[in-house]
């Protein structure tokens, strides 16, 4: 038996048919439209490493499955920049060594782009701690993916008065 989805995912829409309905999200990105980007890490939804945003929340992919949202926008972190220009949030992490060995940087930043679209942060360490703490990082880049969230708060927020889109 077969199951037909439509996804559309970093703007591209996408006419798949499953054969398997115990197909993740994850698998799907990573297997039928080599988007791997979103990394694998433990696949049981306790690292973060496959943060993606399906209609703009965050999401374990590995957690869900891809018949489950049928009928998504889905955006990944191949999605996020536009061309040369990188995303507000992928130029902090970089400016503030928010990554290491760069392994759960997809999931991070995925997740603090979520968390900021969320607008529940404001300018509170802690509370971006608190946040972010679904997303874990073996190299332990916390204060600076802490730092690079809050500053791209306030970049994203100024590209908003701008008129531009963050």
């Amino acid at each position: 038996m077969s199951f037909p989805i439509t996804l559309t995912v970093n703007g591209t829409r996408h006419d798949i048919t499953l054969e398997d309905e115990r197909v993740t999200l994850l698998d799907l990105l990573r297997e039928h439209l080599d988007l791997t980007g979103t990394k694998k890490g433990c696949d049981r939804g306790q690292c973060g490493a496959c943060t993606v945003l399906v209609d703009q929340r965050r999401v374990n992919s590995c957690l869900a499955l891809a018949i489950s949202v049928d009928g998504a926008d889905i955006m990944t972190i191949e999605g996020l920049s536009r061309g040369e220009e990188l995303h507000p949030v992928q130029a902090a992490f970089i400016e503030h060594d928010g990554f290491q060995c760069g392994f759960c940087t997809p999931g991070q930043i995925m997740s603090a782009v979520g968390l900021i679209n969320e607008g529940c942060t404001g300018h509170d360490p802690e509370r971006v701690r608190e946040g972010m703490s679904g997303n874990l990082c073996r190299c332990g880049a916390y204060a600076g993916i802490t730092e690079a969230v809050l500053d791209s708060l306030g970049r994203m927020r100024e590209k908003t008065r701008n008129g531009e889109a963050a």
